[in-house]
């Protein structure tokens, strides 16, 4: 099948050649006469500090066309000119020039901006993760404005880091914004996923870091601070942990290594995380008042995101916004499996919520930034993946089939979910019946040193330390912090599973999940994690069948009545907790098992608790906690999963 882009790929010609936008392949003369661009425009920002920007415009005969267009704005940390991975289809996997997305929306009379964040590539000033890009995207917007070729309607898109400056314009109420297409992040509460998530930190802000700041200009000028950092094994250090600041990965970066620090250390919920760039919550009045899409899925770091800010825009803003969720790991839009499962054929966005992902968003942006009537408008306010219902086989490429299909809903959560306590029974059980009176606590003993590994999960940017995705939970050399002979996270003495009896019928899960537990310690502080999981009976393919996880959260114990109020735990003392995992949706398949593991450490996706109560981030010492799960009627531990009654197939 020919790509249906191929024109777009054949038509950028020698004005990008001659401006090094297409890798010096020389076209033939007059192939790209309708587009011409203007780089490296510096735009000064309200300080005075500029930011390097790429202009594209529609053209005849290699000229400006004359006259007032639409303009479609990215701004990225990850060069204007360097291909984003994800811009790909799946008739071409190889990733698009940024000119070449840029020709594909101009040919449709759209003017696009590629612009460098602040402290990146060609841009000036210093770079502070996430806190300048809401001032700078509004300055960005108003001059947008100014400039005779606009038309003073401003389209914005981007994934995960594009998605988070979206988010920031947007909470800063830029002007002339009236379409937004929000792909993977957007921060609703960076707190709460993306950043730190149930008072713990996500580790891959640590690898994130790591290796961008190998690009970034200030190491780029030091080529004795870059050879120290690619010298660097990040893997052996996250095996030496607890680090001390100026003494890790980071110290040869130290403007990375400071914010880094400081989100670790932060872990109060103060103004700090109600910073313009990180709390979208906090600013859904000033928000832009444009039709936007939320997109994300169910094996990303940003489905919480997603969710959160559809549900708190779509009263308050004239819209119509929307939400879409697949099963894809971050951005992997293109794929039909997530780590060692396969979705199928339907998963892609590919040939089922649109021909490509470029054609879904100039879809959008044609509906409400021209007027174009094309059936957008109409189109249903949610469209999710419902992970299941596949053979259970092994396919070639050795993944299992779980298969899946999407299905349009009015709304999220959805209007008819029943929400359905699921009880921990002292004998392993997972039952809607309740706990029996008297019966006996669990517990185990949690060693910081010896953590529970991430098995796949809503992990990016993580490599070579970790990977996102659903997985087997059985121990392995792929996974960080696993030891032979690599059982079962089951097998392990620190991992309390519960399971239900094999299903009697399908059964679909829908939504946030959430667990309730009795839990107490002997120790000051100390983290609560659960995961949900499907499993599956035992096949050929599977003797041992296969743990599928689907999603997982992570309470620490000392902000479990209070984010910003953090207290220790008491001797003795039994404490309800919430723990909260991020949305999925799963058709559990008769003759599964539904699972929930609790345990106290998800290792590297977050930080591991010393369980010491001292200070976040910054604690040298360790302590082993004997910690406790109270399952009888007086202390029921439970975990509430959204229940979807069957549809019509």
């Amino acid at each position: 099948m020919a790509s249906p882009l191929s024109p777009t790929r054949r038509g950028l010609g020698l004005i990008l050649t001659s401006l090094g936008l297409f890798g010096g392949k020389a076209l033939a003369q007059g192939e790209a006469d309708d587009m011409v661009v203007t780089s490296n425009l510096m735009v000064a920002m309200r300080d005075g500090v500029k930011l390097a920007t790429d202009v594209y415009r529609p053209a005849r005969d290699g000229k400006p066309l004359p006259g007032r267009f639409p303009v479609i704005l990215e701004r990225t940390p990850y060069g204007k000119t360097i291909p984003s991975r994800s811009e790909i289809t799946v008739a071409d996997p190889k990733p698009m020039s940024r000119a070449e997305v840029a020709k594909f929306f101009v040919r449709h009379g759209y003017v696009v901006v590629y612009q460098d964040c602040r402290g990146r590539y060609g841009s000036q000033g210093a770079f502070v993760k996430y806190l300048s890009d809401g001032h700078d995207g509004y300055d960005t917007c108003a001059w947008l404005l100014d400039q005779p070729w606009c038309d003073g309607k401003i389209g914005t898109m981007g994934l995960s880091y594009a998605a988070h400056t979206q988010g920031a314009l947007g909470s800063a109420g830029a002007p002339g914004v009236a379409a937004m297409f929000i792909d993977s992040g957007g921060f609703a509460n960076a707190y709460q996923g993306g950043i730190r998530q149930g008072g713990a930190f996500e580790l891959k802000q640590v690898t994130w870091a790591f290796g961008e700041a190998q690009n970034s200009p200030e190491v780029q000028r030091d080529p004795a601070r870059l050879r120290a950092m690619k010298a660097q094994d990040i893997r052996a250090w996250f095996a030496r942990m607890p680090w001390k600041k100026g003494q890790s990965p980071l110290s040869e970066a130290p403007e990375y290594e400071n914010y880094v620090f400081e989100q670790w250390r932060h872990g109060v919920f103060d103004a700090y995380w109600k910073q313009l760039g990180i709390y979208a919550e906090g600013f859904y009045e000033p928000f832009c008042d444009a039709a936007m899409v939320h997109m994300s899925s169910w094996y990303d770091p940003y489905p919480r995101t997603a969710t959160t800010n559809y549900m708190g825009l779509k009263t308050r803003k004239r819209g119509p916004v929307r939400l879409i969720l697949g099963p894809w790991t971050h951005g992997d839009r293109t794929l039909t499996y997530a780590g060692d499962v396969d979705f199928g054929p339907a998963a892609a966005v590919d040939g089922n919520l649109a021909p490509d992902f470029l054609t879904l968003r100039l879809r959008w942006f044609d509906a409400w930034l021209k007027g174009v009537r094309n059936g957008v408008a109409e189109e249903p306010a949610v469209r999710i993946f419902v992970m299941g219902g596949g053979s259970g086989r092994r396919n070639a490429a050795g993944r299992l089939e779980h298969g899946g299909r999407w299905r349009a809903e009015a709304d999220w959560p959805i209007p008819d979910t029943r929400l359905t306590a699921f009880h921990l029974h002292g004998d392993g059980r997972l039952a809607t019946a309740a706990p029996a009176a008297g019966a006996a606590p669990l517990s185990y003993d949690f060693d910081p040193d010896r953590p529970v590994p991430s098995i796949g999960g809503t992990i990016t940017s993580g490599k070579p330390v970790m990977v996102g995705g659903a997985f087997d939970q059985v121990e392995g050399p792929r996974f960080f912090g696993s030891r032979e002979p690599y059982l079962p996270l089951a097998a392990r003495p620190d991992v309390l599973v519960f399971e239900t009896e094999p299903l009697s019928e399908d059964l679909e899960v829908t939504g946030a999940i959430e667990a309730r537990l009795f839990v107490g310690s002997d120790r000051p502080d100390t983290d609560f994690t659960i995961k949900l999981i499907d499993v599956y009976p035992p096949s050929e393919d599977d003797p041992e069948g296969f743990a599928m996880n689907l999603t997982d959260g992570i309470l620490r114990a000392r902000y479990r009545q209070s984010w910003s109020d953090p207290k220790p735990l008491a001797p003795g003392e039994i404490a309800e907790v919430t723990v909260s995992a991020f949305p999925t949706s799963n058709l559990f398949k008769k003759g599964h098992r539904i699972r929930l593991d609790v345990s106290s450490s998800n290792f590297p996706h977050f930080d591991v608790n010393p369980n010491t109560g001292g200070p976040e981030g910054n604690d040298l010492t360790r302590q082993v906690a004997r910690n406790t799960l109270y399952v009888d009627a007086a202390r029921p531990s439970r975990v509430l999963l959204p229940v979807i009654p069957p549809r019509d197939a």
